[in-house]
Parts: structure tokens; sequence; C-alpha cells
């Protein structure tokens, strides 16, 4: 096979650009911390041009300025995930600014338990708190991915984009039943089949648009502080935590953003619809940590 007849793939692998996406136009909701704002720095770190969103606009200002300060580009933006009006104009501001939309991180989320509202268990919760969870986690991804692919559609009425790619952050509660938070299990499990449908429905319009949903767990974010509590209560449900994790640790939110930035980038070209867990092995079946030696 000459060069000319090489494979898409062929740079990658070889190490010419992997994960590079050079001048791509990204932007990131719940970017103010945690998980959302590691995939902001790791994408302007790939060459992008960040967008850092978040209802916290002040938050989200300081990630911009410090991605900014280290040698990125980025631009913050007030967006609450649960208005589509917020939606229209962010995506608008997009748009206008850089022409183009070519990345979605849908992180926005909440767990119900910060601020506390009660309990969330399948008897007890209410249905005011049963919404607010889905209204930020499912609702939010929903509008997310609804206006972007206005934007990145390729052709068909309407098209002004180049194609993209829609990462969708669920969790490793989108998989399993978590009795003592039934709301976000149920949430994160919609953001994971809803993601399968946006990537069907883009992939047989030609849209040039994948879908994948991420699947943290036992990951370190400020969302478990509620849980964690401090001081020695905290570094004994860490350890807690940890005994249930086959490689015996948390994971950070910088692992997670990794594998963020390879979905957003065309090092995953042909990954669409997927489900990508990220969560030390729980999901593998079994604890299987190595015995420590002598």
């Amino acid at each position: 096979m000459g060069r000319s007849q090489q494979p898409p793939w062929y740079g990658y692998v070889y190490g010419m650009s992997f994960g590079r996406i050079d001048g791509r136009v990204c932007v990131v909701t719940g970017a103010a911390r945690g998980i959302g704002e590691s995939c902001a720095r790791a994408l302007a770190r790939a060459g992008g041009v960040v967008w850092v969103t978040d209802l916290n606009e002040a938050g989200a200002g300081a990630v911009a300025r410090g991605i900014t300060d280290a040698g990125g580009v980025a631009r913050s933006r007030r967006l609450d995930v649960r208005d589509e009006r917020e939606w229209v104009a962010a995506i608008t501001a997009v748009l206008e600014r850089d022409g183009t939309l070519d990345v979605l991180v849908n992180n926005a989320g909440i767990t119900g338990f910060d601020p506390p509202t009660g309990p969330h268990d399948p008897e007890h919760a209410s249905l005011e708190s049963w919404r607010a969870v889905h209204a930020t986690n499912l609702d939010g991804v929903f509008l997310g991915c609804k206006h972007a692919i206005g934007a990145m559609k390729v052709g068909g009425r309407g098209g002004r984009g180049r194609g993209g790619s829609i990462v969708n952050i669920s969790s490793r509660s989108g998989q399993v039943g978590i009795p003592g938070a039934s709301a976000y299990a149920s949430s994160k499990a919609g953001v994971r089949n809803h993601s399968k449908s946006v990537a069907l429905y883009c992939a047989e319009r030609g849209y040039g648009i994948r879908c994948n949903s991420v699947h943290p767990g036992a990951v370190l974010t400020p969302m478990w502080d509620a849980v964690l509590g401090e001081g020695e209560a905290r570094a004994a449900a860490i350890a807690d935590v940890t005994a249930g994790v086959p490689l015996g640790r948390m994971g950070t939110p910088e692992e997670v953003a990794s594998l963020v930035a390879f979905l957003a980038s065309d090092a995953s070209s042909y990954i669409t619809g997927a489900e990508l867990v990220i969560d030390g092995g729980i999901l593998a079946g079994a604890e299987a940590r190595p015995e420590p030696r002598d």
C-alpha cells in the first residue's frame, strides 16, 4: 500500500498526531470543576478552541483564564443546561465567534445530594427531587445533543457544519441499580441509551457526527464530597470505596479527560454508539486485586 493509499488511521497509529484536535471548536458543560474542568484542559492541550461553560459563570471564567495562561485557547460562558433558550444562545455565540462546532462534551450533572434534597431511594424520593436530577442530567444532554446536531451536521437541509463528536458523560451508575440514588442512576441510564439513539440517527443521515457515552466509576471529584465527608471519616470512606475497586484506588478526573479527548479526535473515527467504562475494573464482575508481595 503506497503512502497515498494509507488508511486514515495510519498517522495516528504511528505517532504522527495521535489524538490531536488542532483548531477544533469544543464546548464543555459543567466545566467549572471536576471532570468537566479536566476535560476542558485536556481538549485545550490537544489543540482545541474550548468554550468552558457552567451555571457557575465565575468558575467557568477562572478555568478559561487558567487555560489561556497555560498557552491554550479558551472562552467562557454561563450555561444552564436545563434551559433550551440558553442552549440556543450559547450555540449561536459559538458559531458567530468561531464559525463552527466540532466537539460537545455533555458533562454537567448533579447527584441530588449537594445540597441535600431528601431521600433518593425508590420508596421515599419526592417527585420534585426526581425531576430536578433528570432536568440537569438527562434533559441537559438531550438539549445539548439536539442543538449540537444542527450546528455540526454535514449537508442536508440547514447543514452548515463539518461533522463532529459528541461525548456524553454517563456513569457506572447508568449500568447498574443504585438503591439510594435511584434518580441519579435512572438519569445516567437515560444518557447511555440516548447516546446510542443519537449515534444511529446521525449515522443513518450521513451527518458525520459520532456520539458516545463515557461511564466513570469511583472517580474522585467534588461530587463525592457530600458522600465522603471530611477528616478521618473521609479517609475511612475513601478506603471503603477503594476496597471494592480491583485496581485498588479511586480514579482521577484527568484519567477520564484523557478518554474524552481520545473520543473527540480522529483517532476514534470508527467509534460511535459505544459506551466506554472507566472504573478501575468494578464492572468487570469481581474484585481481582493482586495480593501484596513480601
